[in-house]
């Protein structure tokens, strides 16, 4: 029984890989904003509550791509959701997991973001 059961996780960890990093910012602002203006104008922002984000891209065959998994996608998702300008405190992981990678069936990819949504004022 236990040699079927290890035989098994095998099975598994041979059809399914990932890995993931992580990583943290201080301060993220929308694509379309102007940081350093918002930065050097010392506005005051409204704290909205924590917000969390996400953008995936997915491959078949490592040749068929669709999606965004850029991290400004996922910054901006996050900030839609809240009406914000900005995260701060910001924590990125971005994630790659592979079914049957040996022969690239298919893949995807993730970028996450979580922090606290603010708006300037």
């Amino acid at each position: 029984m236990s040699r079927s059961l290890l035989l098994s996780f095998a099975l598994i960890a041979l059809v399914i890989t990932g890995c993931s990093s992580s990583g943290t910012l201080g301060i993220v602002t929308r694509s379309t904003a102007d940081s350093a203006g918002l930065l050097k104008s010392g506005r005051s922002f409204q704290d909205l509550g924590p917000a969390e984000g996400s953008a995936c891209r997915h491959f078949v065959l490592a040749i068929i791509p669709w999606g965004d998994s850029t991290l400004s996608t996922a910054v901006d998702n996050a900030l839609q959701q809240k009406g914000g300008d900005a995260l701060i405190n910001v924590t990125v992981t971005s994630s790659l997991y592979g079914f049957v990678p040996i022969y690239n069936v298919y893949s995807f990819t993730c970028t996450e973001v979580k922090g606290i949504a603010v708006k300037f004022e």
